[in-house]
């Protein structure tokens, strides 16, 4: 069953997140432009593909809230695991952009002409991408979205350029112009440090990596009356949509219906005891197999 309250609350937090990344970085952008910051330009530029990244996701996670069909039977989840690879493509395409516009002013040296206006403009657009970033992380761990969490590193890196980029203002106020080129050099190599992490967090899901504990799942298990034991547990999915298969040992011999009636406890605790379960398959052994157990 898909759950579009979940969907409708990612795209209106990617939404906001979009509109404040846009405004961001058409200041960072205009500004940089007009005192020939490269770094400062280097940011906007960052900030810009935050956007981007927002609007990447706006996509994925419409794609991903569409229900199950004949050719997907367990649904479209993972097109908002490959928005996040998107993002992560998107910040690769940005460290080469910066690195080679950087390397361009080696050779051609030019001092940016840093006033207070400049600091002012980094200060405030650094103070809210802090709370942006922050709010995105919030949010996507509540919901467990694996897309949210992405941006939300997306744009924390702007954080940590923003930084980089004050304090090549310092320093080219005190006559080291050749700083500006160091900083967007920097900035690039963070940039591209977070699209690895996207990509290694994204790759568990999309090679089915186990996200739950199988000992953590089989104490629950067995909490549930007449269950004796479980076993070939496996799991699957990022942490809003998670897939469970099992296996469950009775303590003794039960009609169908009752065997059935055990797989649903089952499958209802699980549920209720772990958020983001999606579906779980309750495989019950049968009463030969038990036997053979106890002897």
């Amino acid at each position: 069953m898909i759950n579009q309250s979940y969907y409708s609350s990612v795209k209106r937090i990617l939404l906001i997140v979009l509109i404040l990344n846009v405004a961001v970085a058409l200041a960072k952008m205009i500004y940089g432009w007009m005192t020939n910051s490269l770094s400062m330009v280097s940011d906007g530029f960052h900030s810009l593909f935050d956007g981007t990244s927002n609007i990447i996701g706006i996509i994925g996670i419409t794609l991903a809230s569409r229900p199950p069909d004949k050719a997907h039977p367990y649904g479209h989840e993972k097109f908002e695991t490959f928005a996040s690879l998107g993002i992560a493509f998107l910040l690769f395409i940005t460290c080469f952009e910066i690195l080679q516009s950087a390397l361009g002013r080696f050779y051609n040296p030019q001092t940016p002409d840093i006033t207070l206006m400049s600091f002012l403009v980094m200060g405030i657009t650094l103070l809210i991408n802090l709370i942006v970033s922050q709010y995105e992380k919030n949010q996507g761990m509540r919901l467990g979205s694996s897309i949210l969490v992405a941006d939300s590193k997306h744009t924390r890196s702007d954080v940590y350029v923003s930084v980089a980029v004050i304090l090549g203002f310092i320093a080219i106020k005190m006559g080291f112009g050749v700083v500006d080129p160091i900083i967007a050099i920097i900035i690039a190599i963070l940039i591209a440090r977070m699209g690895i992490k996207i990509i290694k967090s994204s790759s568990t899901v999309l090679l089915d990596s186990a996200p739950l504990d199988a000992e953590t799942i089989r104490k629950i298990v067995v909490s549930v009356p007449k269950v004796k034991d479980s076993h070939k547990i496996r799991s699957r999915g990022p942490a809003s949509h998670i897939y469970v298969d099992l296996h469950v040992i009775l303590e003794s011999c039960s009609s169908v219906d009752e065997a059935h009636e055990i797989a649903h406890l089952v499958e209802g605790k699980l549920k209720s005891s772990i958020p983001g379960i999606e579906d779980v398959v309750v495989h019950v052994d049968p009463c030969e197999k038990n036997n053979m157990d106890d002897s």
